[in-house]
């Protein structure tokens, strides 16, 4: 059966998209994600993304399968990507701006902008030990700025979970970090029992962030939209930054709020389609 797909980024963080709305089975396998990611032998990607029917009153339903074949619980770039994929596959027949998705993270609500922008209310930040997981501290206590030793050296880190789980440090100057090397031993370290996505921080400015990232699955990537959202939640947590600010990622820059109003995280950035195709 031959599958169309439609390739798209966030900020350089790329998918291939795949209607799915036909069934509740992904017409991919994990396995065969892994072939499609390659960037060599396949088409290439950071992850393939599933556009399924909706669940509990949702209008449809997101499932990922990163390059190395893991599902992780949703990702901030890609259901903007999504949001932009499900907008082409309805097309004149759309008669809204805004979804609502259903993920393993929790429902998210991207809104498409008149400017090609994707603002996506990403939901309340989780804070506790054990919602991100991890045994840094007991289940019922935040982690902020708790020592973790990684190869040899002393980090202070915050662990944030939004959707998928995170830990953010902030160090001097991000050029200089070792990510090739330093990623893989955070996201396997045993204080965190499935995994983690690391981001490293520079405050620029209160309102301005500098950040790298390796992604749980996937790697080095150039940006990771749920990471961009744990990083300001945990510069406000720590005293770092403002509650709105500009986080700059390899990729191009992203605009999060953590609204003081209804206490929710909001991530405004774009959605490209590159290419379609037919496997």
């Amino acid at each position: 059966m031959a599958i169309e797909f439609t390739k798209y980024h966030g900020l350089g963080n790329d998918f291939i998209l795949i209607d799915n709305r036909s069934s509740s089975v992904t017409v991919v396998t994990p396995e065969q994600a892994i072939k499609l990611c390659d960037r060599h032998f396949g088409i290439g990607a950071d992850g393939v993304i599933f556009a399924l029917p909706g669940e509990d009153g949702t209008d449809y339903t997101m499932r990922i399968f990163n390059s190395d074949g893991s599902e992780p619980e949703m990702c901030g770039n890609g259901i903007r990507c999504l949001a932009g994929f499900l907008a082409d596959l309805e097309g004149e027949s759309r008669n809204k701006d805004l979804y609502r998705i259903h993920t393993l993270g929790g429902v998210m609500t991207p809104q498409l902008l008149f400017d090609g922008q994707v603002k996506v209310d990403m939901g309340l930040p989780r804070l506790l030990a054990g919602e991100i997981p991890t045994n840094l501290t007991p289940n019922e206590e935040k982690v902020i700025n708790q020592p973790l030793e990684v190869a040899g050296q002393t980090w202070d880190v915050t662990c944030v979970n939004m959707g998928n789980p995170h830990c953010i440090t902030f160090v001097e100057d991000v050029a200089a970090i070792e990510l090739e090397s330093i990623g893989p031993k955070f996201e396997h370290h045993s204080a965190f029992p499935q995994r983690i996505n690391t981001e490293f921080i520079q405050v620029v400015r209160r309102d301005y962030l500098k950040m790298r990232v390796w992604e749980r699955g996937a790697g080095i990537t150039l940006a990771c939209g749920t990471g961009a959202c744990a990083a300001l939640v945990a510069g406000v947590l720590t005293g770092n930054c403002d509650r709105t600010a500009t986080v700059e990622l390899p990729g191009g820059p992203l605009q999060i709020e953590w609204s003081e109003v209804d206490q929710r995280v909001y991530m405004t950035g774009p959605a490209e389609r590159v290419f379609t195709g037919k496997l």
